[in-house]
């Protein structure tokens, strides 16, 4: 996501980043439990309100224009034809299963082409729209901004089906260039990757015609702009064009790496380069292949890290979470105290996601119930996420809430409910999260449990009628996400009763409990967590101790 835009300066390299947004993690088919491919996305940006898009599958007239406005800034770029048939897209997922999501890195300042008519949010939901497969995307994106012009940064794309997972990077040639260059690699079927606004793709094999893809002047470009000097075999698409610097490892970088540890054991001998300051640290691989196949609730909690267990740890051994150990930090990451420049880590589950899903695409089922985007409407880790079937044709209401914006609150809205709930955690974290973690679980592991029966039935559906496949998973998706809006409004009421004044009400089977009176009974104060306190009386010494 691109609103906050600050330029680092790193050996002559100027490369831009919007905030440190957005995180994909990736996995191939063979890396999967069930043999899905499964790729995510946080969409993080501070302000950003979101709901799940809807492109209905249509016919266009020869001559149709598309009119082209920014993803994120609602200003209009131009237009460009229509494609003569444009299929059904739902959120990032269309009707073929093919999903593409994104992070930004910025990279070189200069090749940004700002007379583009296309920017990175538009590119994707075109390409959804046109494309049957991982590989027909990657034509559709690189023809269209060769054509016309990409109008945004350095941009990381992940691009995948229910047959392959692949990674593109994309950047401009500068103002007026009307062109790209750019790099594309399949992820090896038995691997997992991961990107977060840090350039990840260094060497490529050019002579791997099935598994790499790049433009033509990719390598001639960077030697014209005097980037690169070596032989072709040499070289690396992030060194020439985005180089990592502290920000982008630490910020970035590191999100990939936590993401990692959890399956491979050895992965902390890259933590000197997710730690950003040695210059000489090995860098990380572009994949591993995992010690142990990943399912999606893997995946979604690996989209609610805090860097737990790590030294980059946001937990009660700092002050900096307040009295309840929130894993938060306030932003802009970076900040001065006294003339020292001090920095925020940045985890992977921030309190800026506007909407996170986990996308499972599966080959062996009808391309109607084989696509499933498990989506949020919020920071993954305060929310459930509820299927939506890639053929829901209409948004549940709570997804999509006339009259809701970002500045417009409605309680029939997921984001401003979840935000709410969110809201009231956060600074209590430690206090209050335990009730919200039971709910949010006790959800997602009930739309786990009917999966298989819910699909069994949409298959004797479609054995049936397409349509009626079709209307009985829109049915469901729809309302499991409504009833999850109940759920959260029902838990935004219980943690102001169970939690009011920095107390805690007692409770027994899920009732408050009341005295023989009739009154609620009496309320327990926990007061300060222990290590809190023992920080808190350091900082102070005697002021506070009693005599």
């Amino acid at each position: 996501m691109k609103k906050i835009i600050f330029l680092l300066c790193l050996m002559g390299l100027y490369v831009a980043h919007q905030g440190y947004a957005c995180t994909n993690f990736i996995v191939g088919k063979k890396a999967s439990t069930d043999g899905s491919v499964i790729c995510s996305y946080n969409a993080d940006d501070y302000g950003m309100f979101q709901y799940l898009c809807l492109y209905p599958a249509a016919k266009h007239a020869q001559g149709e224009m598309r009119q082209i406005y920014d993803w994120d800034t609602n200003v209009y770029h131009g237009e460009i034809p229509e494609a003569a048939e444009t299929y059904h897209v739902i959120g990032n997922i269309n009707e073929w299963q093919v999903t593409i999501g994104e992070t930004t890195y910025g990279g070189r300042e200069e090749m940004v082409d700002s007379t583009g008519i296309i920017d990175y949010g538009s590119l994707i939901y075109i390409a959804l729209q046109r494309s049957k497969t991982a590989r027909e995307a990657i034509q559709v994106m690189t023809t269209l901004t060769e054509t016309y012009g990409y109008n945004s940064e350095g941009e990381t794309f992940t691009i995948c089906d229910p047959n392959e997972a692949w990674i593109m990077e994309m950047m401009g040639k500068g103002p007026g260039s009307k062109g790209v260059v750019w790099v594309a690699m399949r992820i090896p079927d038995d691997a997992i990757c991961a990107h977060a606004n840090q350039s990840r793709i260094g060497k490529f094999n050019m002579k791997d015609k099935d598994n790499v893809l790049y433009s033509k002047d990719v390598v001639k470009y960077a030697r014209k702009m005097g980037w690169f000097t070596g032989k072709d075999a040499d070289f690396s698409w992030k060194d020439a064009y985005a180089k990592p610097d502290f920000s982008g490892r630490r910020y970035c970088d590191a999100r990939v790496w936590a993401f990692f540890r959890h399956f491979d054991k050895g992965f902390d001998r890259y933590l000197p380069w997710a730690l950003g300051k040695d210059p000489n640290a090995e860098d990380m691989p572009l994949w591993i292949v995992p010690n142990r196949k990943l399912s999606v609730k893997d995946v979604e909690m690996c989209m609610r890290d805090h860097y737990e267990g790590t030294p980059l740890a946001l937990d009660s051994t700092t002050i900096g979470g307040g009295i309840w150990e929130m894993p938060y930090r306030p932003t802009p990451l970076s900040f001065e105290v006294d003339g020292v420049k001090c920095f925020n880590e940045r985890p992977t589950s921030t309190q800026q996601t506007g909407f996170t899903y986990v996308s499972q695409m599966r080959s062996w089922l009808p391309r109607q119930i084989g696509g499933v985007l498990w989506f949020g409407n919020d920071d993954a880790n305060m929310v459930p996420y509820t299927p939506i079937y890639c053929c829901n044709k209409v948004q549940p209401e709570c997804y999509n809430t006339p009259g809701a914006d970002d500045i417009t609150f409605s309680d029939c809205n997921a984001f401003w409910v979840c935000n709410w709930v969110s809201n009231m955690v956060y600074p209590r974290y430690s206090q209050m999260f335990p009730s919200l973690k039971a709910v949010r679980d006790s959800l997602e592991q009930s739309y786990f449990g009917q999966q298989g029966l819910i699909e069994q039935l949409a298959k004797q559906f479609c054995e049936k009628s397409d349509s009626l496949g079709v209307e009985f998973l829109t049915e469901y998706s729809n309302q499991k996400a409504q009833e999850m809006l109940t759920r959260w409004k029902q838990l935004a009421t219980y943690l102001i009763v169970k939690y009011n004044d920095m107390t805690v009400r007692p409770e027994k089977n899920g009732k408050f409990l009341r005295t023989e009176t009739g009154q609620g009974a009496r309320v327990k104060r926990p007061g300060y967590p222990k290590s809190y306190a023992r920080e808190y009386i350091k900082q102070t010494g005697d002021k506070y101790k009693q005599p």
